[in-house]
């Protein structure tokens, strides 16, 4: 007689950069050992590959593409999957703001982190009288760079990697250039063709795209002052 099948609840909620509603499931303990060896083969394209594949299975509504999806909404998504599989608590070590040495442990309810949209934020930045610049938001590949990344790389380099994937088109009145029908040389001396108030632009898009964000209260058990604690991005509630 065959074993019985064990039953696996499935969930919902909203993407941040749609609104869409999808269903998901938390991750079978196959799963949590593919990941585990991917993070500590410390490949980049092992662990790529594993969560892609791990996040295709999670996700029960069809049509939604992982690699396509931002950043911000495959943080979100992962950090709800991670909850409904090993608890709607996080504990994590706080660093006490006043001394900047002591630190605290707290503990956060996994509903209680959000993502964070500013009102003034764009993906539209103009560049001069003729030319605007549409920009994308970071997706699969970044989010495993942000999380996960393992190669030492030059800070500069990696914010102009960074930048020229997320630029999807420059544009005028007149015509558009994809970026996808650039190479990479072409869009890197575009950027570097800029001035520092055009490429202010840039960064600004990047501070201000929606982002996983939670304010907790911690007290110093040394000094006894209270503290408010921003944490932003996956990584932060893991550290």
């Amino acid at each position: 007689m065959p074993l019985p099948k064990i039953s696996t609840p499935t969930y919902e909620l909203e993407l941040p950069s749609s609104g869409q509603t999808i269903k998901y499931r938390p991750f079978l303990v196959k799963e949590e050992k593919v990941l585990v060896i991917a993070l500590e083969s410390e490949d980049n394209k092992q662990i790529t590959n594993a969560i892609k594949a791990v996040l295709k299975s999670c996700i029960q509504t069809r049509g939604v593409k992982v690699e396509h999806l931002p950043t911000f909404d495959i943080e979100y998504l992962f950090l709800n999957i991670r909850g409904k599989s090993v608890g709607e608590e996080l504990e994590v070590n706080i660093i006490c703001p006043d001394d900047e040495e002591t630190q605290v442990k707290s503990k956060i309810n996994l509903d209680d982190i959000q993502i964070e949209k500013d009102e003034n934020h764009t993906k539209q930045i103009k560049l001069d009288e003729n030319l605007m610049m549409e920009m994308k938001y970071p997706s699969l590949e970044q989010f495993i760079k942000n999380n996960f990344d393992f190669d030492e790389k030059n800070q500069m380099d990696q914010s102009f990697e960074l930048i020229a994937t997320c630029i999807d088109k420059i544009f005028s009145e007149e015509e558009v250039w994809a970026t996808a029908d650039c190479t990479k040389k072409e869009v890197n001396e575009f950027l570097e063709s800029m001035n520092s108030s055009q490429f202010k632009e840039i960064e600004t898009f990047f501070e201000t795209m929606p982002k996983l964000s939670h304010t907790i209260k911690v007290t110093n058990p040394k000094t006894k002052v209270e503290s408010d604690v921003v944490l932003e991005g996956l990584a932060s509630f893991f550290a």
